[in-house]
């Protein structure tokens, strides 16, 4: 009787520590997935290489774009890439830890629709202005939020998207209405 007891003690304990094990391989794994959804923060000193090991992406001026009111007033004037095939317009300005005040990227688009961006492995806050083939800004997005799927449509069909550092856009009092002009450099 003793023996049946001592076995069924023992195999209590054998089934209350693998227990504890699958317990702990759980939240070892949980904690594994979590930390490699989270966002990858590269320290100042490392910031000349990113996440992958990579080259940091450098900006690389393609043309100048001008913002004027509507009334064709002069607003300001930057440096610009362009984003004009479907590899450079998924890319966008990820991957990259500075843009300068007077840098943005413009996407140009084959058809003028509504469009929609996000800011998925995106560092630099942004704002996002939609033009259309009028070269009048339709929408603005103002400070988008770093490393997020949120979705920042136009409102109506664009066939431009600029985007400028968070903050640009109240800065130089740049509205829908207003318009742009660019070219290639």
């Amino acid at each position: 009787m003793a023996q049946k007891r001592r076995a069924k003690q023992e195999t209590g304990n054998n089934k209350l520590i693998l227990g504890g094990v699958v317990v702990i391989v759980i939240i070892v794994a949980a904690y594994l997935v979590y930390t490699n959804m989270q966002p990858t923060y590269i320290p100042k000193q490392d910031k000349d290489k990113f996440i992958t090991g990579k080259e940091m992406i450098k900006f690389n001026k393609e043309g100048e774009l001008t913002f004027r009111k509507a009334s064709d007033e002069f607003v300001s004037i930057i440096d610009i890439e362009i984003a004009e095939d479907d590899h450079e317009r998924a890319d966008g300005l990820m991957m990259r830890f500075t843009l300068q005040e007077k840098q943005g990227m413009l996407f140009i688009f084959e058809q003028e629709q509504i469009q929609s961006f996000w800011m998925r492995n995106t560092f630099v806050p942004l704002d996002m202005i939609f033009v259309n083939s009028n070269n009048e800004i339709v929408t603005i997005h103002k400070n988008t939020e770093i490393l997020s799927d949120q979705s920042y449509r136009s409102t109506k069909p664009a066939i431009y998207v600029v985007e400028v550092v968070g903050g640009y856009t109240d800065k130089y009092n740049i509205r829908e209405g207003d318009k742009i002009l660019w070219r290639r450099i």
